[in-house]
């Protein structure tokens, strides 16, 4: 009779869901790195947690492939037609959302985490102004822009003084060298070994923290570019690297096979925190990486 009931329904049994909930996710985010530049690149600490983490370097970014688009579709689960913020340095939406809540801007990951969990430690320190345009700053205890030099050193302080549920630290960097020196140019790849020495040291700070055993840390860019510029529908602007690591993550797994977004993370970081992604919500949590 159950058999009889599923296919008068049209449907199968139902596999369960893979979780992996934990109880610290951390977001690096370095503005305009395309996964061209990986396999080129002395980035020994990214590789490091390629190594040890799951990875593709094929996660597409949306379109037009510039910064305030992609950012936002990382924090909101959906791409510029349904958010609204499409131009490269939009501080406002170009476009009605969908959908806008109490705090005046379409649901973002920390926003649902402030909702379920209020007293969690939720931050954000960003180089570019305009990231704070994009996170939802009524959800987060703490949003900072931070000049470049002092980021990393801003970023190991409060993971150790606070140990955040949830926080984000993005780079405004090797965005400006590629527009001024070029993509896959040695300036460009200059930068990035300082960028991956940062890495290191965020990483360092989480386990001196004593919270790696129960956190995720996530590294991955919003655009990637071609000669000077982005924002074009070449793969060298478009594909950027994904990478995570951390509690529950399969070891040494590239998932390239995997079609995945940019707002595939923002429903990644929800599972990863026990969140319920709202219904206008898109993107797919990637299970597949969970052990």
């Amino acid at each position: 009779m159950a058999i009889a009931a599923l296919a008068l329904a049209g449907c199968s049994p139902r596999e369960a869901v893979k979780t992996n909930r934990v109880g610290h996710v951390f977001l690096i985010g370095l503005d305009g790195w395309g996964a061209y530049s990986v396999g080129k690149s002395d980035m020994v600490n990214v590789k490091n947690l390629m190594e040890n983490g799951s990875y593709t370097l094929k996660k597409r970014t949306v379109l037009p492939s510039h910064s305030a688009a992609n950012w936002a579709s990382m924090w909101m689960g959906v791409g510029p037609e349904v958010h609204g913020f499409y131009e490269c340095c939009s501080r406002t939406p170009d476009l009605e959302p969908r959908m806008t809540p109490e705090n005046g801007i379409f649901p973002t990951v920390f926003q649902l985490l402030r909702d379920k969990e209020p007293d969690a430690e939720i931050g954000c320190l960003y180089e570019w102004d305009g990231i704070k345009y994009l996170i939802d700053t009524m959800s987060v205890n703490r949003y900072e822009q931070v000049p470049h030099a002092d980021l990393c050193n801003a970023a190991k302080e409060y993971i150790k003084e606070k140990k955040p549920r949830l926080a984000a630290f993005i780079y405004d960097e090797p965005d400006h060298v590629g527009h001024s020196s070029g993509h896959d140019t040695p300036q460009y790849y200059e930068v990035l070994v300082r960028l991956d020495k940062w890495i290191g040291e965020i990483v360092q700070a989480i386990e001196e923290a004593g919270i790696m055993d129960d956190s995720v840390i996530i590294l991955t860019s919003d655009h990637g570019g071609i000669n000077n510029g982005h924002g074009g529908r070449t793969m060298m602007e478009m594909e950027t690297p994904l990478i995570i690591c951390g509690k529950g993550i399969r070891q040494g797994y590239c998932f390239d096979d995997l079609s995945v977004m940019q707002f595939d993370i923002a429903s990644t970081m929800a599972a990863l925190l026990g969140l319920e992604q709202p219904q206008p919500w898109f993107g797919r949590p990637l299970t597949q990486i969970f052990e």
